[in-house]
């Protein structure tokens, strides 16, 4: 069985030689470590997760235009909002969840037709009601498949879900790119000053990635961010100045920012539902492997079905309380093979630790005020690691002339209404709208490319 996961670094693929290994778990999936034990791996996870719950707003705040006493709102609602998700899929209630030490956090999967569908709308308020509101109406999409994964998986082939995954790295390019130089509209865009911030963040990042020593690797994008931050505060780019009148809590408003809908808008983050559903699957999987859990049979299943069904409920949840769709993290089972703890009762800690950042918006104000280079840095290696990781699902199968054709009608019409979108511009509106996301016209290609093709026998 193959595995495919996804996190705030995009999606691994897990060969099948591989998916049979075990770790070495000294808490079981139903133990209860002592309680110290028990903080240090909750701290652990956090310290893997918090730059990928968080970053995708931050990401987002820019091209929307969203100012920081908004975007340390939503900073602050994405850490509460995954730490509820999170005691959902490790709690299980019902069929829903996984009972499985699974943490959920915000996605990168839909970042590029979340921007798209916010910049049409003419950001602010306006494009956060929009965004929430199409969220909200696909979340079930997801919720509905959970029923029929095993059926799905037979569409959404590795040829189909990399190419897509692919897509979603090369689209975020130019956003990791343009925050790099300094943030849209900055007055010294480009400059060498920025660049060289950036550029000291992406070192840090790529040097620590390549240690020997596991915590320094799993805390690259961490370290690497807090360097940069550093340096911002000692040349005096760091504004504070926000904090002053940020209030002591942050109550969870449903809906917040309104409620609007765009079939237009609806249709390509209906597609990521769609993807992500294949891809939460993996992942699951994935944390069934190392916390010794069996990754075949009939408990096998039902959790994994259940952790689908959690992720949608939880990507509904997220809209509701104004942030962005959620699923299942991978990075975690690093940190679970590392300590050996599989406990579903450390997540009951993680989530509870994630709630509790989220509503002091002290938190939130301080990430909102990282200067853009600072995010660049890193975000361009999650970003890219994306797309490669795509690539790695797609050598998964074999690539022979059928292959090379679906790949090279999804990538070629995905990158080029990219590329060039005023190639659809006398198209009707919603057609329009629609295929204006390179993700959209790259994945929709891909699909149904894959069915229709003839297979070779």
């Amino acid at each position: 069985m193959q595995a495919v996961q996804e996190g705030d670094l995009g999606v691994i693929e897990v060969p099948a030689e591989e998916s049979t290994l075990e770790s070495e778990v000294i808490y079981g999936l139903e133990a209860r470590p002592p309680l110290g034990e028990t903080v240090l791996a909750a701290i652990q996870h956090l310290l893997s997760i918090f730059v990928g719950i968080i970053t995708p707003t931050l990401v987002l705040s820019g091209p929307l235009g969203l100012d920081a006493e908004t975007t340390t709102y939503l900073v602050g609602m994405a850490l509460f909002v995954s730490g509820v998700a999170t005691f959902i899929q490790a709690k299980r209630f019902g069929p829903i969840g996984s009972g499985l030490l699974s943490i959920q956090g915000t996605s990168f999967a839909f970042l590029g037709p979340l921007i798209a569908a916010g910049t049409a709308a003419g950001g602010g308020s306006a494009a956060l009601a929009l965004i929430f509101g199409v969220c909200f109406v696909a979340s079930p999409i997801e919720m509905i498949l959970s029923r029929f994964v095993h059926f799905a998986q037979k569409i959404l082939t590795p040829l189909v879900t990399g190419s897509v995954v692919t897509l979603i790295g090369l689209s975020l390019i130019q956003a990791g790119m343009t925050d790099i130089a300094g943030g849209a509209g900055a007055e010294n865009f480009g400059s060498l000053l920025n660049l060289g911030l950036a550029g000291t963040v992406l070192v840090t990042v790529v040097i620590l990635n390549r240690s020997k020593n596991q915590y320094l690797r799993m805390g690259s994008i961490v370290i690497g961010l807090i360097v940069g931050y550093v340096i911002s505060l000692f040349l005096g780019l760091v504004d504070f100045s926000s904090l002053s009148s940020l209030p002591a809590f942050n109550v969870p408003i449903p809906f917040r920012y309104g409620f609007s809908f765009s079939l237009a808008a609806f249709v390509p983050v209906a597609l990521l539902f769609l993807i992500t559903t294949i891809e939460s699957t993996g992942d699951l999987t994935a944390t069934s492997m190392v916390s010794g859990e069996p990754i075949e049979g009939d408990l096998y299943m039902k959790r994994i079905k259940g952790g689908i069904l959690g992720d949608g409920l939880n990507s509904m949840i997220a809209a509701t309380f104004n942030t962005f769709p959620n699923t299942t993290f991978s990075q975690n089972n690093g940190v679970i093979q590392l300590t050996g703890v599989a406990s579903r009762y450390v997540g009951f800690f993680i989530a509870g630790f994630l709630v509790l950042l989220g509503i002091f918006p002290i938190v939130g104000g301080v990430l909102s005020a990282m200067p853009r280079p600072v995010l660049g840095g890193a975000t361009i290696i999650m970003f890219g690691t994306v797309a490669a990781a795509g690539v790695k699902i797609i050598a998964t199968e074999k690539i022979d002339s059928r292959a090379l054709m679906i790949l090279a009608l999804a990538f070629g019409l995905g990158l080029g209404v990219q590329s060039v979108p005023e190639v659809v511009s006398a198209m009707p509106p919603l057609i329009r709208s629609v295929f204006s996301s390179p993700i959209t016209t790259g994945g929709l290609t891909a699909l149904i490319a894959n069915i229709v093709l003839p297979r070779s026998e």
